[in-house]
């Protein structure tokens, strides 16, 4: 599979139009198209995927606009260009194209990856042409019914033969031959016509698509091929592929001037994934970063010093890690190394380090189902209703009123603030126990610093996960488009004040450089907000490794009546169900005979090994679940089947790091002098059924662990250079104990011996993976086949990388 990242940064305006114009980026993947013509038994074929689109933000009333963006997406091997489109929207919210920018395949390879490939000889062409097949052709206006046209080209040629149209049919099966006089024939005999040379160099064989269209513009042009008769020879049978080709400019002549421009960055890469077992030394190193002492000697570590940026290393670190379930102890490690090299605790993580970055991509992977239900309703209001909410006196309309803006932007803020921090329950597992991580190396290093515990998480769930959702909710897949001007204000607006409200700055009037922000945070300016928000971080970053001390007052995270099973304390007597009263804060599970009286039993939170559902046939009862303990289970049952999935939730949420969480259960209950589920007799027997704990069950992840390693390979092979670098660093600081030399200043070194022992075998593992792509390369080139489907003839890329393997051969030898 291929990556791409399109950074679209100004178009400078060609021609000129009077009024107001607004103008939005459109780039597109055209899936390659081809042509298989054949002679005897002639062909054509055509492929055309489905094709990928992401837009840019409308820009109004500038014909020079600057966008700044950028586009990620998965592409297929298949790809031939990279297509931008311009276009202007009218009063209607109509589009119409105003220009186009199309980038080939070929000319991507000049800067990132190769295509490999072989080549092969062609065969003659005859008299007898065959069409056979298209397959995959587009979707034109809702509709395929395509036909292919077949001519002979050539001196006082023109004649064109058709097939029959294919209605509703993308993949059509023509069938039909066609008979060309290709010239005089001089001598006749049972086995070919001699035909004259000249003749031959002036004709060729030409195959275009069109789809029939009912409308009065006529059939639109799908593309054609055009092959030369004397490229084929005399005999023998032509059976290749060819990409379907477009007209050249339509048949229209275009100055340049008049098409304006526009500028484009483009990072383009490309990789062949190997089978698992090639990645075993290379992966091997980057799973054993986290037990790495000290932690900058590690293979991970050392990615994220030689990679230009940060962000290079951290996306398929974290995706690699997440596979693997290695995610939380890699960015502990990394992270309680960058603490401990933190001087100000004001300053905590707010640098783009490898652990920003990489706890920035986790969330981004873990997170996005957390941010569709806990955002993306209030956010959809936000965008549907345009409520006005400027509360700038420069830039208010004359039809507004301010104080009717600051509380139609209050209530906003309000409701937003309110589920963000009632929505600790859903925050996935990875992430809560990413931040416990952070909590307890910020309040280990900093112990003075009482809030410190609390801003070194606030500094990415407020300020890095829910504030740039807020602000740009369609890079969140919490929109579909970018939102208009007004509503991006509105967001913008809130977007500051929440993460004004999560950063729990002792003078958060002073955070704003604007006057009307400060007048507006008087609102909020009330010690409830602060209260919920250090609730709300309390809750994500719990673990079963328990600091009472730490928190002066219990939260209280649910309550309510249910029936419970007794447990059996007692050696004698009967076991029946009661209705009692049940509160959970995250410092214990009690229940009580009504609200307000003393705990009848108190079962502490890193007590819960684990909270599963109870199978009905145990005690004939629906909603049941059971709260297991070192010694005995606690079964409940609910009112209804949404409160025994909220409590199992909640419960399973606050002991989901308590250190002894048992990985199997019985999923019926123990009666009788056995097992239900399992009939074994011991009411110590280990569990039979793997508990149902971690990531919920909505959060899927689709990673391919190999795919990742093979991009960080890349990455080692692309900075081969700072790797040498980095070990001649090694041993300058190994030799000289006195002030570093510049060139070498920029590495974190901690251990030079130990990092220099992990740098030789990243070396080792990338230059063995280099050998096997190379090999890989060479046998890909001799088996593959000018004219297959996989290569079709007219592929200019293709016959780059014969060039170069030509080249690279020839070098060899």
């Amino acid at each position: 599979m291929f990556q791409k990242r399109v950074d679209l940064k100004h178009m400078t305006g060609g021609g000129g139009g009077g009024g107001e114009s607004r103008s939005r980026v459109r780039s597109e993947f055209d899936r390659q198209t081809f042509v298989r013509p054949q002679t005897q038994t002639q062909s054509s074929s055509l492929s055309s995927e489905s094709q990928d689109f992401s837009s840019s933000r409308e820009i109004l009333s500038c014909s020079s606009p600057f966008y700044g963006e950028d586009f990620y997406c998965e592409i297929p091997r298949s790809f031939r260009h990279l297509s931008f489109y311009i276009f202007d929207r009218d009063v209607f919210r109509r589009d119409s194209s105003i220009g186009k920018v199309a980038v080939k395949k070929e000319d991507l390879q000049k800067y990132h990856g190769k295509t490999p490939g072989s080549r092969s000889n062609l065969s003659a062409l005859t008299q007898r042409f065959r069409v056979l097949e298209c397959q995959g052709l587009p979707i034109v206006n809702g509709q395929c019914d395509p036909y292919a046209a077949v001519s002979l080209l050539g001196p006082s040629r023109s004649e064109a033969k058709k097939t029959k149209v294919k209605r509703k049919n993308n993949n059509p099966q023509f069938e039909e031959i066609f008979y060309f006089e290709v010239t005089r024939p001089l001598s006749h005999t049972k086995r070919h016509f001699d035909v004259e040379e000249e003749d031959v160099d002036k004709l060729a064989l030409r195959v275009d698509l069109w789809n029939a269209s009912n409308l009065k513009f006529g059939d639109e042009f799908l593309g054609g091929v055009r092959v030369p008769l004397r490229v084929l020879g005399q005999a023998g049978v032509h059976d290749a592929w060819y990409f379907l080709l477009p007209r050249e400019n339509g048949g229209k002549s275009v100055k340049v001037e008049e098409l304006g421009s526009l500028r484009l960055n483009i990072v383009y890469t490309e990789d062949h994934v190997f089978p698992s077992e090639h990645y075993t030394p290379l992966r091997d190193l980057l799973l054993h970063s986290a037990n790495t002492e000290p932690v900058s000697a590690s293979t991970a570590h050392i990615l994220g010093e030689v990679c230009r940026e940060k962000q290079e290393a951290a996306i398929p670190l974290v995706r690699l890690f997440l596979h693997y379930g290695k995610i939380v102890p890699f960015i502990s490690s990394i992270a309680h190394a960058e603490v401990n090299r933190t001087q100000d605790p004001n300053t905590i993580f707010r640098g783009n380090s490898l652990t920003s970055k990489c706890i920035d991509e986790t969330m981004k992977l873990a997170g996005m189902h957390y941010l569709q239900v806990t955002l993306k309703p209030i956010i959809d209001e936000i965008c549907t209703d345009h409520k006005p909410c400027e509360i700038d006196p420069v830039k208010l309309k004359e039809s507004e009123n301010l104080d009717t803006n600051r509380e139609n932007l209050r209530q906003y803020v309000d409701r937003i603030f309110n589920v963000i921090t009632t929505s600790g329950v859903r925050c996935p597992t990875v992430m809560c126990d990413i931040f416990f991580s952070l909590r307890e190396s910020a309040a280990t290093r900093f112990q003075v610093d009482q809030d410190v515990r609390y801003t070194a998480v606030s500094s990415f769930i407020f300020l890095r996960f829910f504030a740039p959702a807020i602000l740009s909710p369609n890079l969140f897949q919490l929109r579909p488009h970018h939102p208009d001007p007004a509503t991006s204000r509105t967001l913008t607006l809130i977007s500051k004040t929440i993460q004004t409200l999560g950063s729990l700055a002792k003078s958060k009037s002073a955070n704003f450089k604007e006057s009307y922000m400060a007048a507006f945070y008087d609102y909020f300016n009330e010690q409830k907000y602060a209260d919920a928000v250090k609730n709300f971080l309390d809750l994500i970053s719990t673990s079963g490794k328990w600091d009472q001390k730490s928190i002066e007052t219990p939260i209280m995270l649910k309550e309510g009546f249910m029936i419970k099973r007794a447990q059996g304390r007692n050696r004698f007597g009967m076991k029946n169900f009661k209705k009692r009263w049940f509160r959970l804060t995250n410092h214990e599970f009690t229940y009580h005979k009504t609200k307000g009286e003393g705990a009848l039993c108190s079962i502490p939170i890193e007590n819960i090994l684990a909270v599963e559902r109870l199978e009905e046939e145990s005690f004939k009862m629906k909603n049941m679940f059971q709260v297991i303990q070192p010694e005995r289970a606690l079964y409940i049952q609910a009112n209804n089947c949404v409160e025994a999935r909220d409590w199992i939730d909640i419960l399973t949420k606050v002991s989901q790091c308590n250190r002894k969480r048992l990985s199997t259960y019985h999923p019926s209950a123990y009666l009788n002098g056995h097992w239900l589920c399992c009939k074994l007799s011991a009411d110590t027997a280990p569990g039979c059924t793997p508990c149902t704990g971690g990531l919920p069950a909505n959060i899927q992840l689709d990673v391919d662990g190999d795919r990742e390693t093979e991009r960080i390979y890349s990455l080692f092979s692309t900075y081969m250079n700072k790797l040498i670098k980095m070990q001649e660093a090694c041993g300058s600081k190994s030799v000289y104990d006195g002030p570093e030399q510049e060139e070498y200043s920029s590495f974190v070194i901690d251990d030079p011996q130990e990092t220099y022992k992990t740098l030789k075998l990243i070396v080792s593992a990338v230059q063995t993976l280099e050998q096997q792509h190379t090999k890989y390369k060479r046998d890909k080139f001799k088996k593959t086949k000018i004219g297959s489907q996989e290569h079709p003839i007219g592929d200019k890329s293709f016959q780059c990388y014969i060039r170069q393997q030509s080249e690279s051969s020839t070098y060899s030898i």
